[in-house]
């Protein structure tokens, strides 16, 4: 672990970042150049000691799953990701794991999109990044391991996943979710992952048995859904797909699709900006 270099390399990052590149408000009577520590600890859910203590070259190593927190908050590249993980004396994630990262570029786009919903999700439905409306509209699956990460196990092995839809989409979503993973079974094939989490999902439920064996194939794209929040009721959503070029990763942005379901919208973020005003402490109720 490179302490000094570390810490040099986290004060100049923060220092980097604008405010308003990761939604945080300029105000007049801001000081400090770029990001506060403060904000770095809050967008990283990690303590402002902690952060202090990295940046004065005083801290324990930092795991890598902080590692790859501050990466986010701090919206490094994916070559300033790596640089943090070789100063932090860890190796950079392999190609496995790096592949449940989100893309630096995703991730900023995120920021841009403001009050608009919006998740990187991985080809396999695991939720890699959301901005602040995202979070609040869908909940936090940050928390979530082994298979309860990917949405389509959820769907097939926990009833309560699909309490937040209208019971006349059901039908609709089990299918799109079973020919999306089909789709992507076929470009990844052999991919132990993937065949894994089918011979999991095959064990594990009837239903997905039954569908898997129809080989439908569909890619997800273009879509709407009745969301069911637990805080303001029912939401009409438009949903677009933006696929990245390997087809990994893809980026959710979500649209209210009538006057009441914006106004919906309006009010949980207005209930957000109350209720978590550090950024996540409590959780929100999980729509998706």
């Amino acid at each position: 672990m490179q302490r000094d270099e570390l810490a040099d390399f986290l004060r100049r990052r923060r220092e980097a970042i604008r405010p308003a590149e990761v939604g945080l408000a300029d105000g007049p009577r801001r000081r400090t150049t770029g990001l506060r520590r403060e904000e770095v600890a809050m967008l990283a859910g990690m303590s402002v000691d902690y952060v202090v203590r990295l940046e004065q070259g005083r801290s324990s190593q930092p795991s890598t799953q902080l590692l790859g927190a501050l990466a986010r908050a701090l919206r490094l590249s994916d070559d300033e990701r790596d640089h943090l993980f070789h100063l932090a004396g860890h190796l950079p994630p392999p190609a496995a794991s790096r592949a449940r990262l989100a893309r630096a570029g995703l991730v900023r786009m995120l920021d841009l999109l403001g009050d608009t919903p919006a998740l990187v999700i991985s080809d396999l439905g695991e939720t890699l990044a959301h901005n602040r409306a995202g979070l609040l509209l869908t909940g936090d699956y940050s928390g979530f391991v082994g298979d309860q990460r990917y949405l389509i196990y959820r769907w097939f092995t926990s009833p309560t996943t699909r309490e937040a839809h209208s019971p006349e989409e059901h039908e609709h979503q089990s299918r799109q979710l079973v020919a999306d993973l089909r789709a992507t079974a076929g470009r990844r094939s052999g991919d132990p992952e993937v065949t894994g989490l089918v011979e999991r999902l095959q064990a594990a439920s009837a239903d997905f048995r039954q569908r898997w064996a129809e080989h439908e194939v569909a890619v997800r794209r273009a879509d709407r859904k009745t969301l069911h929040h637990p805080r303001v009721g029912r939401l009409l959503m438009d949903c677009e797909t933006l696929v990245t070029p390997d087809q990994g990763q893809l980026l959710l942005v979500l649209t209210p699709a009538d006057t009441e379901s914006r106004e919906r919208l309006e009010l949980l973020l207005v209930l957000g900006i109350e209720n978590f005003p550090t950024g996540g402490t409590s959780e929100p109720g999980r729509v998706l």
